[in-house]
């Protein structure tokens, strides 16, 4: 990432953000080709052997900045305890509500939780134009919920409305969590640790957390090559190139930008589950989906800025466009995230 235009920054970690979105959208299909495995093993899997490998890769990194996550222990504590409950949470909620409304429920309340944390702790503004943004990905995520938890309850009576909204909670869950990982690496980027260190620390500790759970439930894993093979899938692409990319965005947008761009997950998700999976999407589904793309489109369309209207200087643009704190905050050593 080194070299970029320090005038283009924001948009460059949107677009990092926006792709791993993608690859996240692909799991909970690629988890319906092991069906025989559980969710508590293919979320220990991903999340656990992906958080060791980042921390590998960046095992250099992490040493050299070693000092520096000592003195940040608590938020890297943070961060490590939310990405081992996350997934665990997260694949809980698809296996039980299904793949679309897990996934909806647990990215789609992400950014109220990121916004409320970003709020209380670092006291910053949330702007009008992410207002909108959330507004329109939350009303979408809400319709997309809504349309496939009324499919699954279409004749097949209390029992299957009892397992939707058992999973339906631990999607809140799993959203509450991924705010919490979100804002602690954001948190960490920010006070100079880079990326790679920052993000190999928090998901490399996580992946130990997550070594037990693996050890009690993956044998089925080991059952079939094709188990085998989604395992090998879910650790390699979504979890640890995704998560290398989610961390470059981190470096330059705030968490709850990163959340809420991370809404086209469930768009991505239900797409799949209908094309692949074959599960039906009613009309207000697919209303959902385009109000998430009009989500996106907000967030990540380009404003004019002007000189004569710079904002406070205590202000942090929400909507992904790099406020003149922001700004300053990036050229000042590019908060130390070359990523060499």
């Amino acid at each position: 990432m080194t070299g970029i235009d320090r005038g283009r920054p924001a948009a460059i970690g949107a677009l990092c953000v926006l792709a791993a979105s993608v690859l996240w959208g692909t799991t909970g299909t690629a988890a319906t080709f092991a069906p025989d495995v559980g969710p508590l093993a293919i979320g220990a899997v991903a999340m656990g052997f992906g958080g060791l490998l980042q921390a590998l890769i960046a095992a250099s990194q992490i040493r050299r900045n070693m000092r520096r996550l000592r003195d940040q222990r608590g938020t890297v504590l943070l961060g490590a305890v939310s990405v081992a409950v996350y997934p665990l949470a997260f694949y809980s909620s698809m296996h039980l509500a299904g793949v679309a409304v897990g996934t909806v429920v647990s990215i789609g309340t992400a950014p109220l939780a990121s916004a409320l944390i970003e709020r209380v702790v670092d006291g910053r503004r949330l702007t009008r134009r992410w207002m909108l943004a959330a507004a329109l990905g939350l009303l979408g995520t809400a319709l997309l919920c809504v349309a496939e938890a009324a499919h699954t309850t279409d004749g097949t009576g209390r029992s299957s409305m009892a397992g939707t909204l058992l999973g339906i909670g631990l999607g809140l869950v799993a959203a509450a969590t991924y705010a919490l990982y979100s804002w602690a690496a954001h948190r960490l980027i920010t006070r100079e640790i880079p990326s790679r260190a920052a993000m190999g620390a928090v998901f490399g500790l996580g992946g130990l957390i997550l070594s037990p759970v693996l050890l009690a439930t993956g044998a089925p894993l080991l059952a079939s090559w094709t188990s085998t093979s989604v395992g090998i899938y879910m650790a390699l692409v979504p979890m640890f190139a995704g998560y290398v990319l989610f961390g470059w965005g981190l470096a330059h947008v705030p968490a709850s930008t990163a959340t809420t761009l991370s809404m086209l997950e469930p768009a991505v998700a239900a797409v799949l589950a209908v094309l692949v999976v074959g599960e039906r999407l009613p009309a207000p589904g697919w209303m959902g989906i385009a109000l998430v793309v009009a989500c996106l489109a907000v967030l990540t369309t380009p404003t004019p800025t002007h000189r004569s209207s710079e904002q406070p200087r205590n202000s942090v643009d929400h909507a992904g466009a790099p406020s003149t704190e922001t700004a300053g905050a990036v050229q000042s050593g590019e908060h130390r995230t070359q990523h060499s």
